[in-house]
């Protein structure tokens, strides 16, 4: 048995069954950190806590404690706060500093016996998505530590794919969950805005925000989900056959990467052949409703909402100090001209949510006059590009916008707030992961982890990159 492959469910059995302790399974995994330091998926790992909560889980499940995650290690994006260790959103005027109390989703976590493995790399502030961060240092691509993970969970999904965590917490505002677990070839869930709790997660902002889990496999994710909301709903058994799933073809398949368009091509053959419905659907209007929607809300909420969060977690640190104190040039650029007579005036704001409201009804149309469950897309155009590439990346024999063309697929259903789930599809001929995206109506969150798992079964298994 190899310890640091185990997902969450396999590392229950094992446990269970007395395979492994946790103990034994946290000093494989501290070793295979140590082993893996230079892809710096962590920011804050200390193995003396970590030794000391496994020994602890270890004396519950002796004395017949049972919880659902008791004694699995679950690494946390640092805009997660914790009491224990710093969070600092991977920003300067942070870094080093305690929040007042664990945020809502850590509480629910230690409730159910989880064990705080460490504080993940991201990029700065979340926003972007390269994980290039002036600050902490560039979170590294375990299939090709030159690329990128993705962002702004970038680091969430490194110490996942790395197997140095079963599982870890990220947070989407407009791919930042699946894009890096698509990336690093492994499964990311954004759920509805709103099913999971948001206090205590430094925001970008609230009507687009959701922390979500990346994980090994469906199940994992599952069952992460339902700690984190509190939703305990089984999650169903879905049939592939007659299945009917949403091809937005012109919008989200028009162009791919040549790599990334042979893996979907052979992902789509794998569902036609287990009997799902593939449906051509259109999106008329989405591009203009989602550009009307996407930086008008988050700019304007920002500056909103993160003076609030700095005052609640009591880090002695005001908006302006923040942004003084940011680090990444990409980053910069975007956040301190909103305190120098940038800011996005409140009607720009109010139109953006009107706008926010036919987009969703836009999705909502086309789940339901087209009787289709999820829509099905790459989750990114491309894979993952060499690290440094912050402003434009080669697409197709063409430089473009870094931000724009990786979030190309994923940011329109995030401005919706509807659930989001990336799979991995399999490895490209370039050598690296490819992942499958599905977007799901409003609050299906279970159903669309039940469609999940069923694709999950006929696609590619997916793999462990070695680490050297």
């Amino acid at each position: 048995m190899n310890a640091s492959e185990l997902g969450i469910v396999e590392l229950q059995r094992a446990l269970a069954q007395r395979e492994l302790s946790c103990a034994d399974h946290v000093e494989a995994l501290i070793a295979r950190t140590e082993a893996a330091a230079g892809l710096n998926g962590y920011v804050d790992f200390d193995p003396a806590p970590l030794r000391a909560q496994a020994r602890q889980a270890d004396a519950q499940r002796a004395a017949g404690t049972a919880l659902p995650l008791l004694g699995i290690p679950i690494a946390l994006k640092d805009n997660i706060d914790t009491a224990d260790l710093p969070t600092s959103a991977g920003t300067g005027a942070l870094r080093g500093k305690r929040p007042k109390a664990d945020a809502e989703i850590v509480r629910r976590l230690k409730a159910a016996g989880a064990i705080v493995a460490g504080k993940a790399n991201m990029h700065e502030l979340a926003f972007g998505i390269t994980c290039n961060n002036a600050v902490t240092g560039a979170a590294r691509n375990p299939w090709a530590p030159d690329r990128i993970p993705g962002g702004s969970s970038g680091g969430s999904a490194v110490v996942v794919a790395a197997g140095l965590v079963p599982a870890a917490i990220g947070t989407d505002t407009g791919a930042s969950v699946r894009l890096p677990a698509a990336l690093c070839g492994v499964a990311g869930l954004r759920p509805t805005v709103g099913r999971v709790p948001g206090r205590g997660i430094a925001p970008i902002a609230s009507t687009r925000d959701t922390a979500g889990p990346i994980a090994r496999s469906v199940e994992d994710l599952a069952l992460l989900d339902a700690v984190l909301t509190g939703d305990a709903t089984p999650v169903p058994d879905a049939s592939l056959a007659g299945l009917r799933l949403g091809i937005p073809r012109e919008r989200f398949w028009g162009e791919l990467d040549a790599p990334v368009a042979a893996v979907m091509d052979d992902a789509l053959q794998r569902l036609r052949a287990a009997g799902v419905v593939l449906v051509e659907v259109a999106l008329p209007g989405l591009d203009a409703l989602n550009d009307a929607t996407g930086f008008p809300v988050a700019l304007f909420e920002f500056l909103d909402e993160m003076p609030r969060y700095l005052r609640d977690a009591g880090h002695g640190v005001d908006i302006a100090q923040l942004l003084a104190g940011i680090g990444s040039p990409d980053v910069a650029g975007i956040l301190r001209p909103l305190l120098a007579g940038g800011a996005i005036p409140e009607a720009v704001y109010r139109g953006a949510l009107e706008t926010r409201g036919q987009l969703q009804r836009l999705y909502r149309d086309t789940f339901e006059s087209n009787a289709v469950r999820a829509l099905v897309f790459p989750t990114s155009p491309l894979t993952a590009r060499p690290i440094g590439q912050d402003e434009t990346v080669e697409f197709n024999g063409r430089q473009v916008p870094t931000f724009l063309a990786f979030i190309r697929n994923t940011d329109p259903g995030s401005n919706a707030g509807i659930p989001g789930i990336s799979l991995p599809a399999g490895i490209a001929s370039d050598g690296l992961p490819v992942g499958l995206a599905l977007d799901a109506p409003a609050g299906s969150d279970r159903q669309l982890l039940g469609i999940a798992a069923a694709i999950e079964r006929v696609l590619p298994r997916a793999a462990m990159p070695s680490i050297s």
